[in-house]
């Protein structure tokens, strides 16, 4: 039997990984009824991830009350997957730049004690594996919040909890993780971290993120230095680098605490994903598998769900094809990294709007019209050029 594994990402904006599996099921299905189909929804570690990862194991969204950036309540989610072991967090749905109104954004006071609760709610529920997905931060605060809310004391000169915000950090004289959550001991923790930046420096957390969450030139060095201090703490609590080490700027420096102190594993989103779902254990017997995203260009190559996909899917020779929303120029680069095949949806020059709205069905009529073409060729009937 024909088995056809289905692993896309989300189209941003229009439809959720498991929305654009079902829409290429559905067309593929017209053509080949009887095939097996798997369907993986995908993510690869950012916005999305949770419900991809929930869509894909029959898992569960938990809601719960936490503080947004600047300390007013809203509900945040994350997910528990069908294991009921693993919880994925993404720190921006309490902690991201979203969440903050233009016009109040300022890395100096907005903090990520949200992101902390999250994880705090996850380890009550005897949680023993938790995967965050960093990115969209609006904080600059080295993860000193999210520390916070999971029980440690960042304690100024005077013994007092240091105010929240990365601004306050080179107030920082001490940690104190004596009521640091005791289950945090048992839990592995994963961190999906795409980015390469140091906490410091000229291509840290703060000279290269934080002008986007409001921070002036004057500012960006007062949380560079923030940054620093905090670094050398958290190195003096764990004995080990932690300022320079690539990828702990992730997040306004979140990922050098996650290191520190949560002992967690920064890795690229989408193997951490890929890895969760067991990919590779559904591509194994596969005669094709189908990936996608909503644009694809050069940018694919890093990080991006396709070419992960595709990396897996060529450990048994599978080929690859990949339904997208749009190509921009240099997409080519995919087809020398696994990719057989790529095919844009759209078939008319349309709005935004427009192809936003006709999303679910631009992607059903795409998978018809590749099925019909892999018919021919399947039942010997691959066209040939006529003589002239």
């Amino acid at each position: 039997m024909l088995k056809i594994v289905i692993a896309p990402d989300s189209f941003k904006e229009c439809l959720t990984a498991f929305e654009v599996a079902s829409a290429i099921e559905s067309g593929f299905k017209q053509v080949f009824p009887d095939a097996s189909y798997v369907k993986v929804p995908m993510a690869d570690g950012g916005e999305g991830t949770v419900q991809a990862m929930v869509d894909a194991t029959n898992g569960r969204i938990v809601k719960v009350c936490v503080k947004a950036p600047l300390g007013d309540e809203i509900v945040a989610c994350y997910g528990i997957l069908g294991d009921g072991k693993t919880a994925v967090v993404e720190m921006s749905a309490a902690s991201g730049l979203h969440l903050v109104a233009a016009e109040l954004r300022d890395p100096k006071v907005t903090c990520s004690y949200g992101t902390g609760q999250l994880i705090n709610h996850a380890l009550e529920q005897d949680i023993e594996h938790i995967i965050i997905g960093l990115g969209g931060s609006a904080t600059n605060d080295g993860g000193a919040g999210m520390l916070t809310a999971l029980g440690a004391r960042l304690l100024d000169q005077q013994g007092q909890q240091l105010a929240p915000g990365g601004g306050h950090l080179t107030d920082l004289r001490s940690i104190d993780l004596s009521q640091l959550n005791p289950k945090i001991e048992h839990t592995r923790f994963d961190v999906a971290c795409d980015v390469q930046n140091p906490l410091c420096g000229e291509q840290g957390a703060s000279v290269v993120f934080a002008a986007q969450k409001g921070a002036t030139s004057c500012d960006i060095k007062v949380l560079d230095k923030g940054l620093l201090h905090l670094g050398k703490q958290l190195e003096r609590l764990c004995h080990q680098a932690i300022v320079d080490k690539p990828g702990v700027g992730a997040a306004g420096g979140m990922g050098a605490s996650l290191l520190a102190i949560l002992n967690a594993k920064l890795s690229s989103g989408v193997d951490i994903v890929m890895a969760a779902l067991d990919l590779a254990s559904n591509t194994a017997d596969a005669n094709l598998v189908i990936t996608g995203e909503g644009r694809m260009d050069k940018q694919t190559l890093f990080g991006k769900t396709p070419i992960g996909v595709a990396r897996i899917a060529k450990q048994t020779q599978c080929p690859v094809i990949a339904i997208v929303g749009s190509v921009e120029a240099g997409y080519e680069v995919v087809f020398e990294h696994g990719i057989d095949a790529v095919f844009p949806i759209l078939s008319a020059p349309s709005s935004l709007k427009t192809a936003l709205n006709r999303g679910y069905s631009n992607i059903e009529r795409t998978a018809v019209n590749i099925a019909k073409t892999i018919s021919l060729a399947s039942n010997g009937k691959a066209l040939k050029l006529k003589d002239n």
